[in-house]
Order: C-alpha cells, then structure tokens, then sequence
C-alpha cells in the first residue's frame, strides 16, 4: 500500500515535530544542491528552527547571493517606481495635449475662423473676449506713447541742462581774457611803418639844418667883408 496523505498543518507532539524537521530540512537541502548541479542555478536557502537555530546553504556564497539579491530587489523597486513615473507622465501628456488643442481653437476663434457649430450665446462670449482684449490693447498702447513722452521731456530738459552748463563755462572762460577796445597791431605790420617814419622825420629836418647852415656861411661872409 502507498502512504497516506499527510494533513498539512502544526505537529503537536515536541518529538514529532523535531523529527520531520530533521527529515524535511535535510531534504529540502539535498534538493537544493541538486537544483543548483543539475540546472548550474545560483540557489540559497536559510533555515531557522523553532529554538533560532540557523541552517543555510548556498551554491556560490551566501554573501554574494544576498548582495545579488538586494541589487535585484532595489532594481524591482526602482522599475516599479520608474513604471508609475511613466504612468504620471503620460497622463500629463495627454492632458497637455488636450490643453493645446483647446488653446489652438480658441486662437483660430479669436482670429475668426472655424466658427461653425458656435450658438448664439458662445459667438456673444467671444465678442466680448474680442472687445475686452482691444481695450487691454489700446491702454498699453497709450501707456508706451506716454512713457515715449516722458523721456523724450527728460531727454529735452537735459539736453537744455547741458547748453546751460556750457553757456556758463564760457563765459567763465572769457572773465579770464577781458576785453579790449583797440587792437594791437602785429610785430610785422607795426616794425615798417615806424622805419617810414623815421625816414620821414629826418627828411623833413634836413631843411632846417641846410638853412641853419646857410645862415651861418652867411655871416661868416659878412664878418670876412667887415674885416
């Protein structure tokens, strides 16, 4: 006859227990190390009775298998969160894209196309948008022409300023030099009329020296007759 089934559940009895632990983790340890030949698979398993002591086997090293373990487990984890980022985002796409859609109609609508289909209370909602915008144009307009006035006034009193300011260093600069009511003639006008001049001088006194001389002769004649 063949073994009955087993009932899967806790052993009451302390010996037991004790026994088919024995039995089962030495068979579950020989399965492994078949497991790991036959298949050339990287196997570990980790035993802990009821009292804490430990049993372990591992093909190729219980450090490195939990260290390979612990790499593919953080691995899990950051695909697992790398998969619910990629969810989020494509969510958002999508949700981008149907805001770019609305925005591209409503452009087209404000430019006063593709109009069909919009009721009589929709077209009244985009003329007042329309209107709204003209006026939020034509005050930024005035805005930039009084803001160009504004600096071209400034530009004004400035350039005004400097002409001031200029004005002023020139006529400090001609305090210094003051004003003469003849002009000096120069070295070579003044130096050949003063030479004509004393040519004249002594021209016009030659004369009155000749007549000087001639009275004299005169007399000497006449004291050489009365001699």
């Amino acid at each position: 006859m063949g073994r009955g089934k087993i009932e899967i559940k806790r052993i009451e009895n302390a010996n037991s227990r004790q026994v088919t632990f024995s039995k089962r983790r030495a068979g579950l340890l020989k399965k492994a190390q078949e497991l790991a030949i036959l298949c050339d698979a990287e196997v570990a398993v980790i035993i802990f009775s009821n009292t804490g002591k430990l049993f372990e086997f591992s093909s190729s090293g219980m450090k490195r298998t939990l260290s390979r373990y612990n790499k593919c487990l953080d691995f899990s984890e950051v695909a697992v969160a790398e998969y619910k980022t990629e969810k989020q985002d494509s969510k958002e796409v999508d949700g981008l894209k149907d805001e770019i859609a609305k925005l591209q109609m409503k452009q087209l609508r404000l430019l006063g196309k593709d109009l069909n289909g919009l009721s009589l209370k929709e077209l009244q909602l985009l003329e007042q948008d329309l209107n709204e915008g003209l006026l939020l144009v034509k005050e930024k307009k005035e805005k930039l022409l009084m803001e160009q006035l504004e600096q071209s006034r400034v530009q004004e009193q400035r350039a005004m300023l400097e002409n001031e300011t200029l004005r002023r260093q020139v006529e400090e600069l001609r305090g210094f030099f003051p004003p003469t009511e003849c002009s000096v003639p120069a070295y070579l006008e003044y130096y050949p009329l003063g030479r004509k001049n004393s040519l004249m001088n002594h021209s016009s006194a030659s004369p009155d020296v000749a007549s000087d001389g001639a009275v004299e002769k005169g007399d000497s004649d006449t004291t050489l007759h009365l001699g």
